[in-house]
């Protein structure tokens, strides 16, 4: 009988802890997300964080994160599946800008049920 050994494992706390992800689910409970949400590191710094300019605009990380999360809570409350597809506008550089959202509803550390929250081309 083969059995299968465990070469490495990176779990979602490590992931939080290295940046990869950025933990939002106090944010998530405010805007009535009842599991746990984290948001890729990409998605934190190519949309929720504001450049220099659209600070002068009145854009914040708080409000930007907002848009994302209550977005993403309103697709699920019409959808039932574990990965769905989501927009959001962001003001980018003084611009409009339609941005197509991935989040996946999948196990954590614990099984326990999780929201992650990315680019549609990450995993």
């Amino acid at each position: 009988m083969e059995e299968d050994y465990v070469i490495y494992k990176y779990t979602r706390k490590q992931a939080i802890e290295d940046g990869v992800l950025i933990d939002v689910s106090e944010t998530g409970r405010e805007a009535g997300i009842i599991y746990p949400v984290a948001i890729t590191g990409t998605v934190w710094w190519a949309y929720v964080v504001p450049c220099e300019r659209d600070r002068e605009l009145g854009q914040s990380e708080k409000g930007r994160l907002w848009d994302v999360l209550w977005m993403f809570r309103n697709t699920a409350k019409q959808n039932a599946g574990d990965i769905m597809l989501f927009k959001v506008y962001f003001t980018l550089f003084c611009n409009q800008e339609l941005v197509t959202l991935k989040a996946v509803c999948g196990p954590g550390d614990e099984a326990e049920p999780v929201i992650t929250i990315m680019l549609p081309e990450e995993d």
